[in-house]
């Protein structure tokens, strides 16, 4: 080869990898592009609700997209004192918490043994618990008050309690099974062999290792039970029992409607709930990146 066809072969290859980078650039630069307005839109709707907490009624209408010209901070608080958001924050914390318990223990039990243990029926049994997750909740809201108040339980924290474990355990299972399946029989058998019983390996090993997949289980679970309307709308008459859902209605009637309180009322409702998302997102994201990387 002279050296006038080796100088053009070195330039096109120059050429073609300063292109490749020029791609990889430009691709780069769209994907965070296309992340930071997904990102934008995203935290948006909870940047207005925070700012159109602190407006007046009037405000609200006629600058529903700007910062509010007076800060009204005395919002928040006859929010919770008009609509009693103390006593409904405290229901909205025992139903849930309550349920959440409920939902992780039973759900954990027999996830464990739909994950590690053969016997007959065991293919039906999980398809039974994955057709519970297609069921429309509000379907089951006139059975369920006929047999709730054939039970006596209308009007009690029992009333929500019950259906919120019950709709949350479908995909509680089928997350949890389909974790704990992964982890290697190995860790049991050296468990069993170092003399640890059945309830020790379940409690003080797969629980411990599975705290990923129960971190999503607990952020789902907990977010149903806090906002759900529907059946403490249906289930709860008592006004002392009534959950933040329900207290936040009060500022809404036939007539006219309140957004300043009722902004400021739902700002409040919604700061345990990303109190939790924060608590629990480092172990969500572990779980993510182990079965990226699994393999």
């Amino acid at each position: 080869m002279s050296n006038a066809q080796l100088a053009r072969t070195v330039s096109r290859s120059v050429e073609s990898t300063s292109g490749r980078t020029l791609r990889k650039k430009w691709g780069a630069g769209l994907f965070w592009i296309f992340l930071l307005l997904y990102g934008i839109l995203t935290i948006y709707p909870l940047f207005w609700l925070i700012i159109s907490a602190f407006k007046s009624n009037a405000e609200f209408f006629s600058r529903p997209f700007g910062l509010p010209e007076t800060w009204l901070w005395e919002n928040f608080t006859r929010a919770w004192e008009t609509s009693k958001m103390g006593t409904a924050f405290m229901n909205s914390v025992i139903v849930s918490a309550v349920s959440l318990a409920l939902t992780l223990l039973l759900a954990g039990l027999t996830s464990y043994v739909l994950a590690r243990f053969n016997f007959r029926l065991k293919g039906w049994t999980m398809a039974f618990f994955v057709v519970g997750m297609l069921i429309p909740i509000h379907s089951t809201l006139v059975p369920l008050f006929i047999l709730m108040k054939q039970m006596s339980i209308l009007n009690t924290y029992w009333a929500l309690i019950f259906p919120y474990a019950a709709f949350a355990l479908p995909t509680a299972i089928f997350v949890l099974t389909a974790y704990l399946a992964t982890i290697p029989k190995e860790i049991e058998e050296a468990a069993y062999i170092d003399g640890t019983g059945l309830w020790g390996v379940f409690f003080r090993i797969m629980l411990p290792i599975s705290l990923p997949a129960l971190s999503t289980v607990t952020i789902l679970t907990f977010l149903h039970s806090w906002n759900d309307f529907s059946f403490a709308l249906v289930f709860i008459s008592n006004a002392a029992l009534k959950t933040l859902p329900l207290s936040i209605t009060t500022f809404a009637d036939g007539f006219q409607t309140d957004y300043g309180l009722t902004l400021a009322a739902m700002t409040l409702s919604v700061l345990p709930t990303i109190l939790v998302f924060l608590l629990f997102q480092e172990q969500v994201m572990k779980g993510m990146t182990a079965g990226a990387v699994k393999g």
